[in-house]
């Protein structure tokens, strides 16, 4: 790889230095064959928004499940990608019984009071499923992306860092808004080598330092305290983990970003379309396989000219006229963002010609469907990922659990899981 570097070839100017793709004339016929003889990884993408949807017009009519049915109000900028996605009716989390829990039980299905004298238990979301796995071979285990409004809750996400949480039940710190996520993927590091391995290694005495002590702690203490102190010891195995991938990737340059330097203030709708961007440059760039994005709702509606509150929004059903306008124009406008997403995942190729869109596994929806109602959580699944039917209109049977499509996913993506928090196992129906 290093000799292909050194003979690749440049466009040179007096002020720039621009690189050429790898020409088979210049010499690259033999790596392009490698490349191709590589199967393309899969990836696993979960896209949460708050504050629900509109019941009415998003949802395809339950008495035509199957590929032939009309594509609703709400789904229609969709309609050129209709063979590619499926909407699936049904689902939802029966132990999240907040409506202002937004998004925190979304990708784990926990049941919240599981731990006895807790109202908040949580327990590992999908994507953190998946990441266990998928991400053992990438700079990122995952990323973690966060809208940049400045209340996650006025967007309708409820508590948490981002919608990812690891083994314990505990937050994942998410990048909030494009140009820190812009920098975490692809700002080079110009600390000296050995700087850094001296940073690492104190990092890890600290480390043992603290496991020692708490280690000493651990004898003679009372059952909760264990409880907490293995919590704790959780944590340090965390840090652990991150600590040997900073090691493992010490003088491994970050990619050349493939997209510019976002600007500072993007929101709303000039935000998701940005973040999408990113999204899709950190997988072509394989620096993870698998993202969250935490999408923004108050700033988009602001960005589209809309003044009703996200929260008096999704009560557009105890005055209609202007809330249930809103509504809808929202979902108009998160349709479109979408429908532009799966347009560059179709447009952009493997190493091996075919389209990454057969390689991702990507699912669309909320925790909520409107107002407070948490039942039928709105699902749209697409990408070619995961084997799953594409083109229909789903319909679960009552009381299935959310969990069920999140497992499907990840046996799809060959992520080995008996179980999701509260699945009962996988979505048959979903299955191609």
């Amino acid at each position: 790889m290093q000799n292909q570097i050194a003979r690749r070839q440049f466009l040179r100017s007096s002020t720039a230095l621009i690189a050429l793709p790898f020409l088979e004339s210049l010499g690259f016929r033999r790596f392009a064959s490698a490349a191709s003889a590589v199967a393309p990884p899969k990836r696993l993408i979960f896209l949460g928004f708050g504050w629900g949807i509109t019941t009415e017009t998003w949802f395809p009519d339950i008495k035509h499940p199957g590929a032939d049915y009309t594509l609703p109000e709400g789904l229609q900028p969709l309609a050129r990608h209709k063979a590619d996605f499926s909407i699936v009716q049904g689902l939802w989390n029966k132990y999240s019984d907040q409506g202002h829990a937004g998004s925190t039980y979304w990708l784990t299905g926990a049941n919240r009071f599981a731990e006895p004298g807790q109202n908040s238990h949580n327990s590992i979301s999908a994507d953190q499923v998946a990441a266990a796995q998928l991400g053992m071979n990438t700079r990122f285990a995952s990323i973690q992306l966060n809208g940049g409004e400045p209340n996650a809750e006025s967007s309708g996400h409820g508590p948490g860092l981002s919608m990812a949480w690891n083994i314990s039940g505990k937050p994942v710190a998410g990048e909030n808004g494009p140009v820190a996520a812009y920098h975490r993927l692809f700002s080079k590091d110009t600390t000296p080598i050995e700087q850094q391995k001296a940073m690492l290694a104190q990092k890890r005495s600290v480390l043992d330092t603290v496991l020692e002590n708490a280690r000493d702690l651990q004898r003679g203490i009372g059952r909760e305290d264990a409880a907490k102190l293995e919590e704790y010891f959780q944590g340090i195995r965390d840090i652990e983990t991150r600590l040997s991938k900073d090691e493992k990737w010490i003088g491994v340059q970050q990619p050349n970003a493939p997209i510019p330097e976002p600007q500072q203030g993007l929101a709303g709708k000039e935000e998701i379309k940005i973040m999408y961007d990113i999204l899709l440059a950190a997988i072509q760039t394989d620096s993870t396989r698998v993202l969250t994005y935490r999408q923004p709702v108050s700033t988009l509606l602001t960005s589209i000219g809309i003044k009703v509150a996200p929260h008096d929004m999704s009560h557009y059903h105890s005055t209609l006229g202007e809330k249930l306008d809103a509504s809808k124009q929202r979902d108009l406008v998160q349709s479109e963002l979408l429908a532009g997403l799966i347009d560059k995942l179709k447009a952009a190729k493997e190493s091996d010609g075919s389209r990454l869109f057969d390689h991702v596994a990507l699912a669309y929806g909320s925790n909520l469907r409107t107002e407070h109602n948490l039942d039928n959580c709105p699902t749209l699944l697409t990408g070619g990922g995961a084997g799953i039917k594409l083109g229909h209109n789903i319909v679960a049977a009552k009381d299935t659990p959310l969990s069920n499509a999140w497992l499907t996913l990840l046996h799809g993506i060959g992520v080995k899981a008996e179980r999701h928090g509260d699945s009962t196992g996988v979505l048959k129906e979903l299955i191609a």
